[in-house]
């Protein structure tokens, strides 16, 4: 995204009945299985969703108490919380199928602490974090009314809300915002997409989802009628997994910034954080947070990276975007690595990731959530006086 100038900018957001959403809640359920029978469990779950079918499969290093049984029935307990008990996918009558074995011995001596030597990366790669003064949780605005939209949504569903009664999981939502000289100032257009009953009326599903909309986004942002799209393809009875295959791991821009910052390719869900294509992205983007909200900066990129087995990141990158307050991104670079142990293990016991915290994350973003119960400890701004104090503020 650029850093001035007047332009429109777009980021989608899906609901957790989006079949690659209830890809990634179920893999994360298993995770959070492993964690709590095992913090040092190591997990990287797959899964696939289609017409009453769900397969597990991936490698698992953890107690023989977590069993194939066990997370099928995990499985299902998943589906029927977000809300599938239809013909086509049901938690009831869906076939699941667990094929989880054993850690490859080539990756565990890798990343296994032995001797003196620490615990390694689980992965090489490139993680990246973003913060921006653009909304109050110092994410980009059109992600965050993307998300903010659908968990709404989601949030009258589950309570049995009648105004939207006859709306089911599977929903999508697109935020445009205009920007001038760099800031978001409205909506030019707004695309929501969702499931619903049988024999419902687009015109009634579009009267009762306007206000909520209008209610998500900023007073005198909301668009024109005219570039409201609400189902715009007209019925969409056939959603979730029936209508579509999920998989874990393919809504990675959604799950993040929106496009609006980098992304290494990695995916999350269904990985234990010695992973770091999850854990170091959780710093990477803790590290932003807290510069931001330091004052150090309105816009801050960060990149690390690292190679399968070495404990230390093999690099740290910090970019300010022209918005730094008098501060060397060199400097920051070095005075990052000095307040947080960016190694895999220093990682996991700074943010206590070594828990099972997982499901709350797989749907409506990994960023931007409050910190509550040890979850979603990475969007704590706990490291700002430490920052302030090394740039003389």
């Amino acid at each position: 995204m650029r850093d001035k100038g007047d332009f429109l900018f777009t980021s989608e957001s899906v609901s957790e009945g989006h079949p690659d959403k209830v890809a990634d809640r179920i893999s994360d359920t298993v995770l959070d299985a492993f964690m709590a029978a095992d913090p040092q469990a190591r997990v990287a779950c797959e899964t696939l969703v289609t017409t009453n079918r769900i397969i597990l499969a991936g490698e698992t290093r953890g107690p023989a108490s977590v069993t194939s049984d066990q997370l099928i029935h995990l499985a299902r307990e998943a589906v029927r919380d977000i809300g599938y008990d239809q013909e086509g996918f049901s938690w009831r009558h869906a076939e699941v199928e667990c094929h989880l074995h054993a850690q490859s011995a080539d990756i565990a001596a890798g990343v296994d602490s032995a001797g003196n030597k620490d615990e390694g990366a689980g992965d090489q790669g490139i993680m990246f974090g973003y913060a921006t003064t653009e909304t109050d949780t110092l994410m980009p605005a059109p992600i965050h009314y993307a998300h903010l939209i659908l968990r709404t949504l989601s949030e009258r569903r589950r309570a049995g809300d009648a105004r939207v009664a006859g709306l089911l999981p599977d929903a999508k939502s697109q935020v445009t915002l205009r920007y001038i000289d760099g800031r978001p100032v409205a909506a030019t257009s707004v695309v929501l997409s969702t499931q619903h009953e049988a024999g419902m009326e687009q015109a009634a599903i579009q009267r009762a989802l306007r206000p909520l909309i209008a209610d998500a986004l900023p007073q005198g942002w909301m668009c024109a009628d005219d570039e409201l799209y609400i189902n715009p393809t007209g019925n969409f009875v056939i959603g979730g997994p029936d209508g579509d295959c999920g998989l874990t791991g393919r809504k990675i821009i959604v799950d993040t910034y929106g496009g609006a910052a980098p992304h290494g390719g990695g995916a999350f869900s269904g990985k234990d954080p010695t992973k770091v294509d999850r854990s170091a992205a959780y710093a990477a983007r803790y590290l932003a947070k807290n510069v931001v909200a330091a004052g150090l900066a309105d816009r801050c990129t960060i990149q690390i990276s690292y190679a399968i087995g070495v404990a230390h990141p093999l690099s740290v990158y910090v970019e300010l975007h022209g918005t730094g307050q008098d501060v060397e991104e060199s400097k920051l670079e070095r005075t990052l690595r000095e307040i947080m142990d960016l190694s895999p293990r220093g990682i996991r016991e700074h943010l206590r990731l070594n828990a099972p915290i997982y499901v709350p994350t797989s749907a409506y973003g990994h960023f931007g959530r409050t910190p509550e119960s040890g979850r979603f400890t990475w969007e704590q701004t706990d490291l700002v006086p430490e920052l302030r104090s090394a740039f003389g503020r």
